[in-house]
């Protein structure tokens, strides 16, 4: 049957015709295969009738006893009185469901790299030219799993890459069929992953450097186009470029992989950006914590069925390690299609992150058992991704469609029902009973409750029967090759509790063990094989494998917290203990915090770091966001909407931080080249990171994201207030100036790295004239671009991101921020600037700046350093606790930062340090962490000072706010409130007990916990929030974001 059968020349004529192929959905090929036929011919029936079976033929569709007529691979008729052809093959399914069979959403393997064929784009990582459909072998694909699954059907993408290359819709066929015949769209959509896993060499190697990648090939391939129709001379012949220049010109879909609600959001903001609007998002099961976001992209999601284990919460200590977070996780995932589906966003489902594929049904009932209906599951399976998927033949049981088909002992969606028959195209593939294999043991004992018990298992499953059809699953239950185990309630055997199992197994036919009572007596038990068949228990009894009285006891008790609606189908909701809140976990809001009309700060000590120096008894009124108003001592006060006794406190601005790595989840570096200046720290800022709220504590509200210092020129910093429970989009600094990380020193020439490489620079020197070469290739980028622009002459020049941020610090509108330690080096840098007549926005540490600082001062630069660490590596020797105070002398705008996110809580007992050492006074040492920060990240006309007509973010102190005895009370920002410390304690202990419920929860479930040592399944938690490559680090190793 048959299809599409692509090379790298039909490929691309394919992809040329896909504004035809691809608007319209893609019809089966109705030509037989020309395949010359090997030894006997066969005769398969080409007419079969399915008889006798209740029908479900669509979601919604009420389920009737209906004949079916298949002819070839496609259904001819369905109907209750159809008249059966006397040349048909008949199969009774007479007590079975028909259902359309499944479509695995997502499904990937890995291509191999010899597949990679044609010209390649510069980096492997973009490899849109790889065509699934010509490397696939179905044995690969397990199709033989996939069936008993229930699936005919799955949408196969390669696996590696950042742009990885193009899935194929492939039919569930044997492994022996003909591959061509299992192909039905052999390229319906290009795949993109906006990260990389950790671990790399060569670029890139972060999160970041991934989406910067991916961000050039895509103007690449809009050059690529837009040369190629020049006419203007020859340019190179590129299959990469030729394939994804097809994906943009004719808006093919196309697929991104996510593995958390940010990672979604931004791979939309990519779609964007390129004009993409036909991408569809590979989910991750975290979408219900931002599901307003993630509804208003308006983008298909194929959602993951991969509901987490509970955490390990056996012991205290367990959990103690615990957090709040994953324990919510485990409540809220499976309500997480549930939840996109009452926000009216289409989704598809994907057997994706399952170990097993015999576990896909079991996870998308227990999302029906939380909410999900039945009818919207059982189109997320059959015609929501056939729609998708342009496969208008597929996701039905009608006249005319494909004969996909899956036929269950029971009602799909009913607990215990089996996959007994899967069709594809036609083609009738029967499954093993699973239950076939299970084994009973007779168990002896002189106990008379338990003389007549037998033990079955059944794969993992481990019951316990005390006669025929009376019997209850063990739950934490254990199993290997010499011994089982575990626990039931012992009510059925008259034993009031629960009682425990351990039996050694000797042999294959026997083992010896003990049955432990509630009150610790042991029963010593003999086993023996029997001869018996499977045990089935009767219906009446099987709730108790789920829930035991002792728990259905404990559910009444807690019936004020359970949520007692019923689903559309009928099957109550199973509510959470917890609300999802922002960011989700510990210390989240539950709303996004909002402002009141006016706000009053009266009775306060003001430090208003401006010309006006330090106010008694000041006040301040606040409205719209701003400072409306500075009230000096003895003045009249108006009224206002929310007014804050400020007596005895003192007021100041909001800590700016000039140097923090918080809120990423990339890593902070991108290290996998030299330059790295199209990489941009905005990609990736991560608003849910617990270092924000913990800052906001210290006081700070605005903070400069940098880059690390792994290379000469890295990144492009984002500077962001901490607006906690706001998006990552809401936190960036609106007109901020932008910036670019530089460095110097023993970080980027590698002489302190573990694993140096032989990249370039090598040397001090080699720094230097990497910075020089740079410079000049950016002035060749413009002039090259202005010669276009007049002349319109020649092949256009490329988009080079690189060169184009190169270009504007060139031009003086973007900053550099320059990480620095020696005098020599800080001196080699600011001629060569002054050479190139580019002045330096900071230099960042500049531990040796006190030795320059006159140079430094002549050439306009400004510095934010340590307040005083020092020999945490050689090359800072000379660094001394009096620097900053040196330099502040000379004229130098001076700051101190933190580089570090345990510092960055304590930001005002840094700048109390320059009064012990230097002697400033207290007002001027306050400005090195409000104003002075402000001036150098250019943003002093909105922060940094309390004057009127400035960002209303302040910070209210119970002391001194330079005392070690300075605690803040509230920080606000832009006029909202966004920590309080008396709220913050409330909702600690709030926390606390809810973090206790929910430990109550797990135990309470019987389910298995999942190991202590697993990894998190969200990636983004396993890198780095420092800078790997500094040695400074007060706490390396430790991950202080994920305990509460």
């Amino acid at each position: 049957m048959p299809v599409f059968k692509s090379t790298a020349n039909t490929l691309i004529f394919l992809l040329a015709m896909s504004s035809v192929l691809f608007a319209q959905s893609v019809d089966l090929p109705k030509v037989r295969n020309s395949r010359q036929v090997e030894g006997l011919y066969k005769n398969d029936p080409q007419l079969v009738a399915i008889t006798g079976a209740m029908v479900t033929r669509f979601p919604g569709d009420e389920p009737s006893v209906e004949s079916i007529l298949i002819r070839n691979e496609s259904i001819e008729a369905i109907g209750a009185g159809l008249t059966i052809p006397a040349s048909a093959k008949t199969v009774d399914a007479t007590g079975l469901h028909i259902y359309a069979g499944l479509i695995d959403a997502f499904h990937e393997i890995e291509v191999p790299f010899e597949a990679d064929r044609g010209t390649g784009y510069w980096n492997d990582q973009v490899r849109p030219q790889v065509v699934v459909a010509e490397s696939f072998k179905l044995k690969d694909l397990k199709t033989e799993d996939k069936r008993k699954a229930g699936f005919s059907t799955i949408l196969c993408a390669p696996s590696d890459g950042v742009i990885k290359g193009q899935s194929a819709l492939i039919l569930m066929l044997d492994e022996e069929a003909n591959q061509e015949e299992a192909v039905i769209n052999p390229s319906f959509a290009h795949h993109f992953q906006l990260t990389v896993s950790r671990g790399r060499d060569s670029y890139p190697n972060s999160p970041m450097g991934a989406v910067a990648l991916a961000r050039q090939a895509m103007y690449d391939a809009k050059w690529y186009r837009e040369a190629s129709n020049s006419r203007a001379g020859q340019t190179e012949s590129n299959d990469a470029l030729q394939s994804l220049m097809l994906q943009v010109q004719y808006d093919r879909p196309a697929i991104f992989e996510t593995s958390n609600e940010l990672f979604s959001l931004r791979a939309d903001r990519f779609a964007r950006e390129f004009g993409l609007k036909n991408a569809i998002l590979l989910g991750n099961g975290y979408e219900y914590r931002r599901i307003g976001a993630i509804a208003k992209t308006q983008r298909p999601i194929i959602l993951p069925v991969n509901f987490p284990k509970p955490p390990e919460v056996g012991t205290p200590e367990n959990a103690a390690n615990v957090t709040l977070e994953s324990l919510m996780h485990w409540e809220h995932a499976p309500k997480n299609p549930s939840a996109l589906a009452k926000a009216d966003v289409s989704f598809c489902l994907t057997s994706h992150g399952l170990k097993e594929d015999d576990n896909f049904l079991d996870k998308v009932r227990l999302a029906v058992k939380h909410g999900l209906s039945k009818s919207d599951a059982l189109a997320a399976m059959t015609i929501t991704p056939a729609k998708l998927f342009l496969a208008d033949k597929l996701g039905k049981v009608e006249s005319g469609f494909l004969a996909n088909l899956v036929v269950t002992d029971k009602p799909l969606f009913e607990e215990d029902a089996q996959v007994v028959q899967t069709w594809v195209a036609g083609k009738q593939f029967e499954t093993e009973d699973p239950k076939s294999d299970a084994v009973v043991w007779d168990v002896s004992t002189d106990a008379e409750a338990f003389a007549a018990a037998r033990i079955q298992i059944d794969g993992q499953k481990i019951e316990i029967f005390k006669d025929a059809d009376t019997g209850k699953k063990l739950k934490h239950s254990f199993q290997s090759e010499s011994s089982i185990g575990g626990s039931f309630n012992g009510k059925d055997f008259g034993v009031e509790g629960w009682v425990q199992l351990s039996v050694t197994l000797i042999g294959e036919d026997s083992g010896v063990g003990d049955i432990v009572l509630p009150d610790g007596e042991s029963i010593a038990i003999k086993m023996a094989k029997s001869e018996a068949g499977p045990l089935k228990k009767d219906d009446d009894e099987k709730d108790d494998d789920e829930k035991d009285d002792d728990e259905k006891d404990d559910d009444e008790e807690d019936k004020d917290d359970e949520d007692k609606d019923a689903s559309k189908d009928g099957l109550k909701d199973i509510a959470a203990i917890s609300k999802v809140n922002f960011p989700f976990g510990y210390a989240g809001v539950d709303a996004p915090v909002t402002e009141p009309d006016s706000v009053l700060i009266k009775d306060v000590t003001l430090w208003t770091c401006a010309a006006d120096g330090v106010l008694e008894n000041a006040a301040v009124l606040v409205s719209d966001g701003r400072i409306q108003s500075v009230f000096q001592k003895g003045v009249a006060l108006p009224t206002a909407d929310t007014i804050i006794d400020g007596t005895g406190m003192h007021l100041t601005p909001g800590i700016i931080d000039c140097h923090s790595h918080m809120a990423t989840d990339s890593g902070v570096n991108e290290s996998g080249q030299a330059i790295t200046a199209e990489v941009r720290i905005g990609d990736m800022i991560d608003c849910d990171d617990m270092t924000i709220y913990r800052q906001l504590a210290g006081g700070v509200t605005t903070a400069n994201i940098l880059h690390g210092s792994a290379n000469p020129i890295g990144g492009q910093n984002q500077v962001i207030k901490l607006r906690w429970g706001a998006l990552d989009e809401e936190m960036k600094f609106k007109g901020a100036p932008e910036g670019v990380k530089f460095a110097l020193g023993e970080n980027v020439k590698q002489s302190n790295w573990d694993n140096p490489t032989n990249r370039y620079p090598q040397t001090r020197m080699g720094v230097e004239q990497i910075f020089d070469n740079a410079f000049e290739e950016a002035k060749t980028y413009r002039a090259k671009q202005q010669e276009f622009k007049t002349t319109g002459k020649g092949i256009p020049p490329r988009i080079n991101l690189e060169l184009e941020a190169i270009a504007e610090i060139v031009e003086g509108t973007r900053w550099i921020h320059c990480h620095s330690y020696r005098q020599d080096e800080i001196l080699a840098l600011i001629r060569l600037l002054d050479d190139h007549q580019i002045q330096i926005g900071t230099f960042q540490h500049i531990l040796e700046g006190y030795k320059v600082a006159d140079e430094m001062k002549k050439h306009g630069a400004m510095a934010s350093a340590f307040a005083d660490w020092w020999a945490y590596k050689y090359e800072v020797k000379d660094a001394i606790p009096h620097a900053g105070a040196l330099m502040h002398q000379q004229g130098i705008v001076m700051s101190f930062n933190s580089d570090d996110r345990e510092l960055g809580r304590r930001l005002n007992q840094e700048a109390a340090k320059a009064v012990r050492f230097g002697g400033l006074s207290f007002e001027e040492a306050l400005k090195f962490v409000t104003i002075n920060p402000a001036k150098q990240l250019r943003i002093e006309n909105r922060v940094g000072s309390i004057e009127v007509g400035k960002d209303a973010d302040l910070v209210l102190w119970n002391a001194h706010p330079l005392s070690n005895l300075a605690v803040a009370q509230q920080t606000w920002i832009d006029g909202k409130k966004y920590y309080d410390r008396d709220e913050d304690q409330q909702r600690h202990e709030s926390f606390a007990k809810l973090k206790q419920q929910l430990v109550q929860k797990v135990l309470r479930s019987g389910e298995e916990m999942e190991n202590e040592d697993a990894e998190s399944t969200d990636p983004a938690k396993l890198w780095p929030r420092h800078d790997a490559f500094c040695g400074h680090q007060h706490h390396e190793g430790h991950d202080h974001d994920d305990h509460e």
